[in-house]
């Protein structure tokens, strides 16, 4: 049985001891950020009276609709009406399982002195957030649009775009006020709309606004009096821009996923700077069937194997993914 034992100290005999503290201490964990700037479309039940997506199948469908295909203007009173239309695409996300579970033996429950089930629904809770925030970054990371410093890396104040996904250069410096004014210009007249109000937001590790802020608090406009902050881990807001940051998905750039490395990354050749991805509405949609829930195992071997599980039903996918609607550019660098 691969789960906790009493008969080993390591998977549970530790939980009883001589003068064992009553406190429970638990691994250093990351606070989880990408999932709660994601769209949750209307997949639940609770949300879709008619059932949500329960018995429809695994493949969630939302409609995009373009703008007219000819601008109107101004009529000649003798002319016809002119006549236009707009296309309709669809976007569509799959759901799927996800799921982990921590069997224990009934010995271990009935002699340990702290609260067994307890304590594996703490670790399974932070199981699942960084499951669902992982693959929330995967679908950011996946649009087109990126930007680095131009001047093959080094400008302080330019940046360069590309919209295939790819970055042109290494980028050799570090995030910086000067930075964010062009990204958030490239942003408005790209015409991405905003996140929230005239808001866009941007996310990343502290060290990569380490820079940023330090050149922010020279010229004191850094968080605006009286501003309420909505989101967990903002820091504040420049350039109508909300600030986020977050330690959970790893520094680097695009890699192949493993087991040891879910998200998927290889660190930048340069240390100056990491990832940010700034970003406006419409992103990335969450679909939910069942949305996450701890179950328990129902004893097996007369009551002696036991365990907890946390299981969902739902899946992740990009909203707009053709460049030219794309609504997420990411500081990015060629590695």
């Amino acid at each position: 049985m691969a789960g906790q034992l009493w008969v080993t100290n390591s998977l549970g005999g530790f939980m009883y001891s001589d003068k064992l503290s009553r406190e429970l201490r638990m691994a250093v964990q990351p606070s989880t950020k990408f999932r709660q700037v994601c769209d949750a479309k209307d997949a639940t039940k609770s949300r879709n009276p008619e059932g949500g997506m329960l018995g429809k199948g695994d493949t969630f469908h939302w409609n995009i609709y373009s703008d007219v295909s000819t601008q109107g203007t101004t009529l000649v009173e003798t002319s016809t009406m002119p006549e236009t239309n707009f296309t309709i695409t669809q976007g569509t996300l799959t759901v799927t399982e996800y799921g982990n579970s921590v069997p224990y033996t009934g010995k271990l429950d009935d002699l340990s002195e702290q609260p067994v089930r307890e304590i594996i629904h703490k670790v399974l809770k932070n199981d699942a957030k960084n499951a669902f925030d992982i693959d929330a970054y995967k679908q950011f990371n996946s649009f087109l649009l990126r930007v680095v410093p131009s001047s093959a890396g080094t400008s302080l104040t330019a940046v360069t775009l590309t919209t295939n996904g790819t970055a042109t250069a290494t980028n050799n410096i570090a995030l910086r006020n000067t930075h964010v004014k062009a990204i958030v210009d490239l942003m408005k007249e790209r015409n991405i709309p905003p996140y929230i109000n005239d808001d866009y937001v941007a996310i990343a590790w502290p060290t990569t606004f380490r820079s940023f802020k330090n050149d922010l608090e020279s010229i004191h406009q850094y968080t605006n009096q009286g501003f309420t902050l909505i989101h967990n881990g903002e820091i504040g807001r420049y350039e109508n821009t909300r600030f986020i940051e977050q330690t959970n998905i790893p520094k680097g750039g695009a890699a192949d996923e493993t087991a040891s490395n879910p998200a998927g990354y290889t660190a930048w050749n340069s240390a100056t700077s990491d990832w940010c991805f700034f970003f406006g509405e419409d992103t990335v949609a969450e679909g939910i069937v069942i949305p996450e829930e701890m179950r328990g195992k129902l004893p097996s071997d007369y009551g002696r194997s036991k365990g907890i599980a946390w299981y969902g039903l739902e899946g992740f996918g990009i909203v707009q993914s053709a460049a030219a609607q794309s609504r997420i550019v990411k500081w990015d660098s060629g590695v």
